[in-house]
């Protein structure tokens, strides 16, 4: 984006500052500029000549000597211009003074080139008369200027005045880096905008006046729109009697200094608006629109259609086009069409303003090979309202210019017109968030001169369809942020509950669940987020399983990843049925992986996301291996109640006599099995397979590493050994809850060490054998005391039909 600064200082009547504090005041705002180039760079000493008299050269027949009023003086020049005449206005370098570069228009030296005076062949020459390549400009931007020759200015150019002035060129043109999100500052008063709140000047956009006749634009002119989704507003308005001209200098220089080539008035009223206020206009010949109708609809596959560029192009279903009611005539957003061009003889007009799907102007400009201006405008993603105010102030300058006379009214295609939104605003949490101490006052001052609006009772910043940037509270900030000058914010130190370049508390539980996988011999593995629904099939879940309660993707690449993982059971089985069927032994991985859990379906907010740790293994271990590498884990991250594991819930997909679930003081933290026979062979594994699943957020509630460190015991322990007789349903861990119970302050530890079931065992029953520890912390234990703690502990076991092994 390319502006010339008189065309801001237009809008911005007071802004007086230089190019480089313009471009760094900008650029702090957010405005960036990356770079400026100004337009009299190297043109000195240049004022307006009049020629009073021109004389051969006496020594060569093509030069000749003219006398020239420079205004303070006559000054002789010789020039072998072939275009000059007595009379004619030019151009004219004194003696000392600079031009940009030479008459052959090639590439401009960095310092320009200096005149003085001086003689040719014999004669004496003191400046020289300019043609507008020694200016710096081209033909392209001024195409009055002759071929081959002097400059020739208008007639009432005073004599002796600044030419570069009155040629337009005592200007500088800023080039801006705009970011997508910012389309109102593709235009000239998005930028003007900009530059009145950042040097606190009044900003005074052109208000387009009522124009038109007594008739009515719908006499003229039917429009349709078929596609609303990608033609959201189409505003056309018609202009007869037209009268093709110049555009006047001002607008041409305007023009010129944003890159722009002026051609006729028509044209350059539509360039000169799109740039303004940065909607695309297209006129079109109403003499070639069948029917006096506008259909907006989309192309049919394999259409061809000739461009103003002349060249054929092929369409598709998803190419939206400007049709009348026999033909196409433009591609919409990107390019009009050969069969509606504007000719020099046309009488009425047709204006179109309108607003297209951005993504799909995109996409269709890329497909067809063609970007263009508008194009390049429309892609960004226009704001609607807009439309109107465009297509009124070119009706207006039409009017101004002579140009036509424009027919009263506007055909208005917007069914859903697009309104401003607001965003909650407190100025607390903005002074929070940016570190700042900013008055609310303040603050509301910076959201007016933006033109945002602001609802005190609701407290809410109305945001303007323009401004399609504003979208949250933090957005609002940043707008404060950057008027209020971020050199003016001032160092402090971050708030609230920092790391101090630690690791969080939830990432160290599993950077420490990941230590103790590993240093139980288990390698990490990554497996999808993204599963079939055939998983639960193979895992023999019932129909009415939570698991499957799974959120389904909208577009996902195929039916085995279209639902988000419950579990992650699935990754886990499929990794080590890969090892297996590679004929790898022994192997045990581990993961640390996300589930997502709806909360209901179909979803009206996020799922809930929970971080699992899932171990499986085949080869050595069994089912007592994987329960210490879990007891190990839980002990690591400060877990020292009793876990107990309860075989009583039954899950499908595990060995129905070897699964439990694992609780932790009455909460369930997670499962631990031997995979189901059927489920491994559906895996393909020919071995016991064998898995724990831990919830990683229930543990790190429960996790703590705070350690407490006791001295070394000062008095001996006492250990009594106890072998028992129990029924086989009789689980372990009901046992030690007896010798816990019973145990009293005495117990130190206790330690299972001898299971056996045989020939000398009755059938049904099991033999255990446990070590108990006792020990005082201020004295040394008596048999006696031990034995009463004892009975205690043999009698709560009798309770439970548990009888000591003789």
């Amino acid at each position: 984006m390319n502006t010339a600064l008189s065309w801001i200082k237009a809008y911005v009547p007071d802004l007086d500052v230089t190019d480089q504090q313009y471009t760094d005041a900008m650029t702090l705002t957010g405005t960036k500029v990356e770079g400026f180039e100004r337009l009299d760079k190297n043109l000195e000493k240049i004022v307006v000549g009049q020629i009073l008299s021109i004389e051969r050269h006496p020594d060569a027949d093509k030069l000749i000597v003219c006398q020239v009023d420079v205004g303070m003086e006559t000054v002789q020049i010789v020039t072998g211009a072939p275009n000059v005449k007595v009379g004619d206005k030019v151009p004219v370098v004194l003696d000392g003074g600079k031009v940009a570069g030479g008459h052959d228009g090639g590439p401009l030296p960095e310092n320009g080139i200096k005149i003085k005076k001086g003689k040719l062949r014999g004669v004496v020459s003191s400046g020289m008369m300019c043609s507008i390549e020694e200016l710096g400009s081209s033909r392209d931007m001024y195409p009055d200027a002759p071929e081959e020759g002097i400059y020739i200015m208008k007639e009432d150019a005073p004599v002796g005045a600044d030419a570069i002035e009155l040629l337009g060129l005592r200007d500088t043109v800023f080039e801006y880096e705009i970011t997508s999100n910012r389309v109102d500052c593709y235009s000239i008063l998005g930028i003007a905008r900009e530059a009145a709140v950042t040097f606190g000047k009044a900003y005074c956009p052109p208000k387009p006046a009522a124009t038109g006749n007594e008739e009515k634009a719908s006499d003229y002119i039917q429009v349709e729109v078929q596609d609303e989704g990608l033609c959201p507003r189409y505003c056309a308005r018609v202009v007869k009697n037209i009268k093709i001209g110049p555009s006047p200098e001002w607008m041409k220089r305007r023009l010129a200094a944003s890159g722009i080539r002026p051609i006729n008035n028509l044209v350059d009223i539509t360039n000169y608006v799109m740039e303004e206020f940065g909607q695309p206009m297209h006129a079109f010949d109403m003499r070639n629109i069948a029917g006096n109708k506008i259909i907006v609809r989309r192309a049919a596959d394999g259409d061809e259609f000739q461009t103003l560029d002349g060249q054929m192009r092929k369409l598709d279903h998803d190419v939206l086009m400007i049709c009348d009611a026999e033909k196409e005539i433009g591609i919409a957003g990107i390019m009009g069409g050969e069969n509606s061009k504007i000719v020099d003889d046309v009488t009425t007009v047709l204006f179109e303003a309108a607003c297209f799907d951005g993504t799909n102007i995109r996409l269709s400009a890329k497909r067809l090979g063609m970007r263009t201006d508008a194009s390049a405008k429309f892609e960004k993603g226009l704001d609607p309202n807009n439309a109107q105010a465009a297509i009124d102030r070119a009706c207006q300058l039409i009017e101004e210019l002579g140009c036509g006379e424009v027919v009263g009214g506007m055909v208005d295609c917007y069914p859903n017109p697009k309104k401003p939104w607001r965003v909650p605003f407190d100025w607390q949490k903005v002074n929070k968030l940016l570190g700042t101490d900013i008055p609310e006052q303040e603050m509301l001052h910076i959201f007016e001169r933006l033109e945002l609006g602001y609802d005190s009772e609701k407290k809410e910043v109305i945001v303007p369809t323009f401004r399609q940037d504003l979208e949250c509270g933090a957005d609002i900030a940043e707008e404060v942020a950057r008027f209020f000058g971020y050199d003016k914010i001032p160092t402090t130190l971050p708030g609230g509950e920092g790391t101090a370049g630690k690791l969080s508390f939830k990432l160290r539980v599993e950077e420490l669940a990941r230590s103790v996988a590993e240093y139980c011999g288990f390698s990490q593995a990554m497996t999808y987020s993204f599963e079939s629904p055939r998983v639960f099939d193979k895992l023999s879940l019932a129909a009415d399983d939570p698991m499957r309660r799974a959120i389904t993707i909208m577009n996902p690449l195929g039916e085995d990843y279209s639902i988000m993982r419950t579990s992650v059971i699935n990754g886990m089985l499929t990794s080590l049925s890969v090892n297996y069927n590679r004929r790898n032994k022994n192997i045990h991985l581990y993961e640390l992986g996300n589930i997502y859990l709806p909360k209901e379906l179909p979803l009206t907010e996020l799922p809930d996301e929970r971080m699992q740790l899932m171990l499986g293994f085949y080869g050595d271990g069994d089912f007592f291996a994987m329960k210490g590498v879990v007891e190990e884990f839980l002990e690591q991250a400060g877990l020292k109640n009793k876990l107990v594991c309860d075989p009583s819930r039954k899950k499908p997909f595990l060995h129905p006599g070897r699964q439990a679930e694992l609780i932790y003081d009455g909460k369930v933290i997670g499962w631990i099995g031997e995979v189901h026979p059927d489920v491994t062979d559906r895996y393909e594994i020919g071995e016991r397979t064998y898995l724990a699943d831990l919830d990683m957020p229930g543990i790190t509630e429960l996790a703590s590493f705070d350690k407490k460190y006791v001295g070394i015991a000062r008095y001996p322990a006492v250990t009594r050994d106890i072998s028992m007789v129990a029924k086989k349903e009789i689980r372990v861990g009901q046992i030690e809850e007896v010798i816990e119970k019973f145990g009293g302050k005495l117990l130190e530890s206790y330690h299972l060490f001898d299971v056996y079931e045989g020939s000398q065992i009755a059938k049904g029953y099991k033999s255990v054998a446990y070590s108990i520890t006792f020990r005082a912390k201020d004295r040394t234990l008596e048999d006696k005391e031990v034995g009463k703690v004892m009975d205690k502990i043999l009698g709560g076991l009798k309770e439970l039909g548990i009888e000591l092994r003789m």
